[in-house]
C-alpha cells in the first residue's frame, strides 16, 4: 500500500513513514519528557470493535491492526456487527468478558451507551481503549484521536471552500448555501467537528447559510446515506456545499448526486472517507477532494495500546510510548478533545494520530486503503 505521512505530532512524533504535500500537522502539546518502559504485548489478545463492519474504513483499520500486531505478536479479533447499534457493541463487549481477553479496543456508536458494559469488562480485568469514537473518558484507558475538533471541523470546510473556489465561487463574497450530513447526533467526535467547523464557518465565512434547521442524519446505514442525500438535494436545489463528516455518508451523498445527473460542478460535496469508497465518484467527476487519515495505522495503534496497558504498563499524561514500525506517541489530556473533560492519574488520556490527507484525483490512485 502506498501511502503518504509527513508531519510532527505533538512535536514528539517520529515516524519513519514517506511524505506528501496533502497532510495536515497537529499541533505541539506540553508535558513531560518521560518515555515509558517497555512491556511485553506478547501472546495478548485484543478484540477490535467496529462501529460496524462491511464499512471500508473500518475493514481498512482491521487490515491495519491484523498487519501489525503479526509483527508484534498479539492476536487482533475483529468483531463486530454489520448494525451501527449500542445493543450490538454491547453484546460483542459482553462476548469479550465471557472468554476473558485481555484487552478491548472499540470504535463506540454512542458517547455514553457503552460506558456501563465497558465499565464491567473493566472489572472483569480487562483493559478498555478507543479509537475513532469515544466513550465517556473514565469507560476507558487511552483513546487514539484521528485530531482534535478544531484540526478536523477546519478541514472538512477548508476541503469545501476550496472545492467551491475551484468551480468559480468567490467564498468571501457570495452567498453559499450549505448543510453537514453525517451519521447521528449521539456520536461525539462527529458532532465536535461540526461544532467547531460552525465556529470556523461563523468566524471566517460570515456569507455563508446553513439551509437546515438541524444536521441531516443518516445513521451509518448506506442505503439510508443515499435516501438521505438525494432528500438534502430535493430539498434545496441550490444548495451549494455539502459537508460529510462519516464515511458512510460521504459515499451515499455522492450516489444520491450521480443519481441525479449532478457533478462537482453543480455542488460541492466534501468529507472524511477512505480513498477507495470514493474513487469511482472522484473518477466521475462527482467530488473535488475529501479527506481521512491512515485508518490502517489507527487500528494498529489502538490494539497496540490496549496490549501494552494490559500488559502492566502505567502512563501518564506527557509520558511517551514506543510503538515498534510506527513511531514515538505522546499521552494527552483528555480536555484536548472535549473541553473540561477530566483526566485520571494514570493510563488515560489521549493519543493523536499523525496527520490527515486530502485526496483528488492527482493522488487518489497513490493509496489504497
Amino acid at each position: 500500500m502506498k501511502k503518504v505521512f509527513a508531519l510532527v505530532l505533538a512535536a514528539a512524533m517520529s515516524l519513519s513513514v514517506a511524505g506528501c504535500g496533502g497532510s495536515t500537522d497537529t499541533p505541539a502539546s506540553s508535558g513531560g519528557s518521560e518515555t515509558a518502559a517497555p512491556g511485553s504485548v506478547a501472546g495478548k489478545t485484543v478484540v477490535f470493535i467496529p462501529k460496524l463492519t462491511g464499512n471500508a474504513f473500518f475493514e481498512s483499520a482491521n487490515a491495519g491492526a491484523q498487519k501489525h500486531a503479526a509483527d508484534w505478536g498479539f492476536t487482533v479479533s475483529y468483531q463486530g456487527s454489520p448494525n451501527a447499534a449500542v445493543a450490538d457493541q454491547v453484546q460483542v463487549i459482553n462476548n469479550a468478558i465471557a472468554n476473558g481477553v485481555d484487552a478491548i479496543c472499540i470504535s463506540s456508536v454512542d458517547a455514553t451507551g457503552l460506558d456501563s458494559a465497558l465499565k464491567k469488562a473493566t472489572d472483569a480485568g480487562i483493559t478498555v481503549a478507543t479509537w475513532d469514537s469515544d466513550v465517556s473518558s473514565d469507560a476507558r484507558t487511552l483513546m487514539v484521536s484521528q485530531g482534535t475538533p478544531d484540526i478536523l471541523g477546519k478541514m472538512l470546510v477548508d476541503m469545501g471552500a476550496d472545492s467551491l473556489t475551484k468551480r468559480g465561487k468567490d467564498i468571501q463574497k457570495d452567498t453559499i448555501k450549505y448543510a453537514w450530513h453525517y451519521s447521528q447526533a449521539t456520536v461525539a467526535d462527529q458532532n465536535s467537528w461540526q461544532v467547531a467547523g460552525e465556529a470556523y464557518i461563523k468566524e471566517n465565512f460570515p456569507n455563508w447559510e446553513n439551509v437546515a434547521s438541524s444536521n441531516y442524519y443518516s445513521e451509518q446505514d448506506a442505503e439510508k446515506a443515499v435516501s438521505v442525500g438525494s432528500s438534502i438535494l430535493e430539498a434545496h436545489k441550490d444548495i451549494d456545499l455539502i459537508i460529510c463528516n462519516d464515511s458512510t455518508a460521504l459515499p451515499g451523498q455522492l450516489k444520491a448526486a450521480q443519481n441525479k445527473g449532478l457533478t462537482k460542478d453543480d455542488v460541492s460535496i466534501t468529507g472524511f472517507a477512505s480513498p477507495n469508497s470514493i474513487r469511482e465518484y472522484c473518477k466521475a467527476n462527482v467530488i473535488e477532494q475529501w479527506g481521512l487519515w491512515d485508518c490502517g495505522i489507527q487500528g494498529a495503534m489502538g490494539c497496540y495500546l490496549a496490549a501494552y496497558v494490559s500488559a502492566g504498563n502505567t502512563v501518564k499524561v506527557g509520558d511517551k510510548i514506543d510503538i515498534p514500525n510506527i513511531g514515538t506517541v505522546e499521552v494527552m489530556s483528555n480536555d484536548s478533545l472535549v473541553e473540561g473533560a477530566v483526566t485520571g492519574e494514570a493510563n488515560n488520556g489521549v493519543v493523536l494520530l499523525p496527520e490527515r490527507v486530502v485526496f483528488t484525483i492527482n493522488n487518489v490512485d497513490d493509496y489504497n486503503f
